[in-house]
């Protein structure tokens, strides 16, 4: 009886009282549709235009807006610099575990070179203003900064591949960025690396309505791309909590995964074409919008998460799925961390097909967005619980989508794996839970300096981890753990006052020798960049990284493509060498 009345409480609970109403549309938590049909995003403050959507049996009003940014396209519910309202807690590379040296065989700009890109890109497309260069030149967290004193912002493809025949022939170091919201350094100059921007480069170019393939520049931002989709009756297979200022050039050329990976699948999968401009200015048309092409080798997957290392993504067909109506959303309870596992195992079985996220984060997680975010209350406060699940179904015919979840919920209810929970009952109840599992990084960078890991584990192997982490590192720091449990992608977070050499001892290598220990990937969605370069052994065999060396030679025999990034200097040797200049 106690099992049927909780599960009843459950299935019927409305958390409305639970979180901050709004006075008018001008709200911080904004909602728009997305890849299962509806998701829901944050930003400061932003001017909302109005449609209607379906939301289980109500019609609701659904809020639209873009993620405003600044120069560098960095989300701005993550300040930068002062008067941000938190510390901003810099990290040198000094500090890094490791750092490379300047390849002395690459030239410096100079007047001539200055001439050249004017001519070809015309006054605006040459940027040397120091203001937009410090934003291009840092990443989004301020760990990385590098030196350049030059951008470029090419329109076309024939521009990209000017750039890029000269650079070659000149020596010239390059660094594609897209929206620089990446956490590994991979889209930000290392020393004096001449910046090529591909923002400008943002029309959508076809749409198949009848395939669902859309085919656009790299420079398009992935909301405007949700926005347009969503207009035409379809989703992008792709949800990041960077999407107001990431761009699908970006996310492609890193392999980005997102929310609902355990739905769409990764991008090798839904990108069907792409075209990319290689170190000497060659154009590789590889833009196919087929299902099937089976004619020799896949190129186009070289250069999906190879992070601008072979070449530069100037275009992409993506194969995306029709939008959906139904869509559910609990937020739910777990005593411990094995009850998640089971759970998730049970939700692939029951759900199926309507599965759309499966989400996980535990107290420290949720103790720190409680304490960091505004407007934010939790949805289950009559008690704490060790771990939380964010359950989300998204399918076509809303009676038989409710009714499988809460056949699903009062099953595992009755079993012992959830011990609370509560369904969405409106769109802005959705709205808060998402916004408790995509505000961690936020919650994070106010709490103070952040070590960030992006692993791949066994599920059943993650949380033992973040367990040996934390007695590792004590009263130091706090460890917090969330991530996509539906892929096993598990987000390590170490949070401490400030950055401390004797903290990153003890938890580097540490942190890559028991992911490698379990068969894991040191990079799940992140990709190597700058930081992890020189871990790549970790996760691969040398062989297989002689091999990526020997491909990286090929296609970039002078190394002037996105240099010290994702491959080890051990197996790309350089010509003489200074060392690299730290932030002061």
């Amino acid at each position: 009886m106690a099992n049927l009345l909780a599960a009843y409480s459950l299935l019927r609970r409305s958390s409305r009282k639970l979180f901050d109403s709004r006075p008018d549309l001008n709200f911080s938590a904004s909602i728009r549709s997305v890849n299962s049909g509806l998701t829901y995003n944050f930003t400061q403050k932003c001017d909302l235009s109005r449609q209607d959507v379906c939301y289980r049996d109500q019609i609701v009003s659904k809020h639209n807006c873009f993620l405003r940014s600044s120069g560098s396209g960095v989300l701005t519910f993550f300040p930068r610099g002062e008067g941000s309202g938190f510390p901003i807690h810099y990290r040198n590379l000094a500090s890094m575990a490791s750092t490379p040296a300047r390849n002395k065989s690459f030239s410096m700009v100079n007047s001539d070179d200055i001439s050249y890109f004017k001519k070809i890109l015309g006054e605006k497309g040459v940027v040397q203003e120091e203001e937009k260069l410090d934003d291009a030149n840092t990443d989004w967290m301020r760990k990385y900064k590098g030196s350049s004193k030059l951008m470029l912002q090419p329109r076309s493809t024939h521009e990209v591949s000017q750039i890029l025949h000269y650079c070659n022939t000149r020596c010239l170091a390059v660094v594609p960025q897209g929206g620089n919201t990446g956490l590994v350094g991979g889209s930000v100059p290392v020393f004096d690396e001449v910046i090529v921007s591909l923002s400008f480069m943002n029309n959508v170019l076809s749409f198949d309505k009848v395939n669902g393939i859309l085919v656009c520049e790299a420079g398009c931002i992935l909301e405007n791309l949700i926005s347009f989709l969503d207009n035409e009756g379809f989703i992008m297979p792709l949800d990041l909590g960077a999407k107001g200022s990431c761009q699908i050039g970006g996310n492609v050329s890193t392999n980005a995964g997102g929310l609902r990976l355990i739905r769409y699948g990764s991008l090798h999968g839904s990108v069907l074409g792409l075209e990319a401009v290689l170190a000497n200015g060659t154009v590789l048309d590889m833009l196919g919008t087929l299902r099937k092409d089976n004619t020799g080798y896949d190129l186009k997957h070289l250069f999906i998460g190879s992070e601008g290392s072979l070449g530069i993504v100037t275009k992409v067909s993506i194969l995306t799925p029709p939008k959906l109506s139904s869509v559910n959303l609990a937020f739910l309870a777990c005593k411990d961390y094995i009850s998640c596992q089971k759970l998730l195992s049970a939700a692939k079985t029951k759900l199926g097909e309507i599965l759309s996220a499966f989400e996980f984060l535990d107290i420290n997680a949720m103790d720190l967005v409680l304490k960091h975010l505004d407007g934010l209350r939790d949805p289950l406060p009559s008690s704490k619980h060790k771990f939380y699940t964010l359950i989300e179904t998204t399918g076509s015919t809303e009676s038989h989508d409710k009714e499988k979840l809460e056949a699903f919920l009062l099953q595992s209810i009755e079993s012992g794996l959830l011990t609370d929970g509560v369904l969405a009952q409106d769109i802005n109840q959705a709205s808060a839970f998402w916004r408790i599992r995509e505000g961690v990084p936020e919650a994070l960078m106010k709490a103070g300096a952040v070590y960030k890991y992006d692993l791949s584990l066994p599920p059943e192997k993650m949380y033992d981890l973040v367990e040996e982490m934390r007695g590792r590192l004590g009263a130091e720091a706090n460890v917090v753990a969330y991530g996509h449990l539906g892929d096993g992608n598990l987000h390590l977070n170490i949070s401490t006052r400030q950055y401390d050499d004797s903290v990153l001892t003890k938890i580097e290598p540490f942190v890559y020798e028991w992911t490698s220990k379990h068969r894991g990937s040191i990079s799940a969605e992140h990709g190597l960049g700058l930081m992890k370069a020189n871990k790549i052994h970790y996760s691969k065999t040398a062989e297989t990284v002689q091999l990526m060396a020997a491909i990286k030679k090929l296609l970039d025999p002078n190394g002037i493509l996105n240099p010290y990034k994702v491959l080890p200097t051990s197996v790309l040797p350089q010509s003489g060498e200074e060392e690299p200049k730290t932030e002061a």
